[in-house]
């Protein structure tokens, strides 16, 4: 699990949490298991599985049944009894965790389960909360005690305190008076609730297997459980899987009405798994397009007709775009050759040295390494989806150099990053984002990081790889400032100081 002082260091936009729901399975436990293992990119720093169990007494009650801790999926549940004898039954959630700077805290650890007055509820969250804040002072003034730091835990709280008359009421109560990013699942005894904000911020799809019902962020989890893809949960949808639910789970809608939804466009360009479909989108094709129209704007030419230009990702995330950019590069009869400069170690752990320059250069040449012969005396194109603080470009530029190509031209699938995200992005504030810093100058940022030419992809540009049809929009605040919900103080430069009421 990363401290706080090395979630500074990484110079990505980091991703936020992973979630699955299971209902009807008869191992649901396990299948929840193998769909966090799919989603473990979307957080790395703890994963935790609620499974649903009827105790066969004389009352007959319910209950839900936990275990999480820090670590990868494959280290939380490395004891194969946890799901096969302690999280049993037929309905499970599950969640994997990437945290705010500070949060690294095992109370914060997801799914959160409390104990009230309808019974057992336990909940797990992607996304962010914009008015934790307000929901926060209130709930403490009414004489509520947080056991976490979190915005998740501010859901169990509302729906303990509703006055509403039903449970499923007081849940939907609870879920009206949250505002922000959220896609969500929770177990409420013997009924599975899957939600998603009205906006539609972050991805959540519907899926079945055999007779069992499946939720999940990325459909690349409902793959791996051999689980098929029915639809999308729809923004401000609320689907209850029970008992009494007919052929198709039972919908309720969020009372918010937004003109247009508004898709993170971030999860396109870095989040989401590439055998992904989300937003109704295939994240391959999206990415491949990327490249494309990237290799349209801001094309490079060798010096010569015989010279080729060396087209190299910055892996993973950018290996499906650079494909959309040599095929649109070679369109245009630039002699553009694909090759594999970098080499990704998926496998460095932690890096016990001390905190700086001398740090970060490490934590670089641990993860990437050059091919010499690739690089050496060739005009090279880098390809990567975007530049937070410029600190690991700068640095992996550098790196790069060591193999002696002839000139570095580097391309980014994003536009500047302008903004930091109240949605569930983990970035810096504002005064540390390198485009901020360098006042959107394209040569100064050009000269920060090392790079012979520097160029973004523009905004019409990014927004032409994507769907509009409909009530569909893309959430582009971190490139535009166009906040589609105003954000809290939190995003005031000094953010990232504050205690964090924001976790994912």
């Amino acid at each position: 699990m990363n401290t706080a002082h090395e979630k500074d260091e990484i110079d990505k936009p980091q991703s936020n949490c992973g979630i699955v729901g299971i209902y009807g399975a008869p191992h649901a436990s396990t299948l929840a298991y193998y769909g966090l293992h799919a989603l473990q990119h979307r957080g790395q720093e703890a994963s935790g599985i609620v499974s649903y169990l009827r105790e066969t007494t004389s009352n007959d009650h319910a209950l839900l049944r936990i275990h999480r801790g820090p670590g990868l999926v494959t280290e939380v549940f490395s004891n194969q009894d946890i799901l096969t004898r302690h999280l049993v039954g037929d309905i499970a959630i599950g969640h994997n965790r990437y945290s705010t700077t500070g949060s690294d805290n095992l109370e914060n650890i997801q799914p959160f389960m409390v104990a009230y007055r309808d019974g057992q509820l336990a909940v797990a969250h992607n996304g962010n909360f914009t008015n934790t804040r307000v929901l926060r002072a209130r709930l403490q003034d009414e004489g509520t005690i947080f056991q976490t730091s979190t915005d998740t835990e501010v859901v169990l709280h509302l729906t303990a305190r509703s006055k509403a008359a039903t449970p499923e009421d007081r849940i939907m109560d609870a879920l009206n008076t949250i505002e922000g990013a959220f896609s969500l699942v929770m177990l409420h005894g013997d009924t599975l609730i899957a939600a998603r904000d009205p906006h539609g911020f972050r991805p959540l799809c519907l899926g079945r297997k055999g007779a069992a019902w499946v939720v999940a962020s990325e459909t690349c989890a409902l793959d791996i459980m051999q689980a098929e893809y029915v639809r999308d949960v729809e923004p401000g949808e609320v689907l209850f899987f029970d008992s009494r639910m007919g052929a198709e789970p039972r919908r309720r809608r969020l009372d918010a009405r937004p003109e247009r939804h508004r898709h993170c466009i971030f999860e396109f360009i870095y989040f989401s798994r590439p055998d992904s479909n989300i937003f109704e989108e295939r994240v391959d094709k999206v990415r491949r397009k990327l490249g494309k129209v990237l290799a349209a704007e801001s094309p490079v030419r060798g010096d010569t007709e015989e010279e080729p230009v060396v087209i190299m990702s910055v892996p993973d995330s950018s290996n499906t775009a650079v494909i959309g950019f040599v095929r649109a590069s070679t369109q245009q009869g630039i002699d553009a050759r694909y090759e594999i400069g970098l080499i990704r170690n998926h496998y460095i752990g932690r890096t016990f040295i001390q905190p700086g320059q001398e740090k970060r250069e490490t934590k670089v040449r641990m993860k990437f390494n050059t091919v010499k012969g690739v690089i050496e005396g060739k005009k090279v194109v880098v390809i990567d989806d975007s530049i937070v603080r410029g600190t690991t470009s700068k640095l992996l530029i550098a790196l790069i150099r060591e193999a002696n190509p002839k000139e570095i031209h580097v391309r980014i699938t994003s536009p500047m990053i302008m903004n930091p995200c109240p949605y569930g992005m983990d970035f810096p504030s504002t005064d540390e984002l390198v485009a901020v810093q360098c006042d959107g100058d394209l040569d100064r940022i050009r000269e920060e990081i090392g790079a012979d030419s520097l160029s973004y992809l523009s905004m019409d540009a990014l927004l032409s790889t994507v769907s509009h049809e409909g009530r569909r929009g893309y959430c582009t605040a971190c490139f535009s400032g166009d906040y589609p919900i105003a954000p809290d103080e939190h995003l005031s430069k000094d953010a990232h100081e504050q205690k964090d009421a924001h976790e994912q």
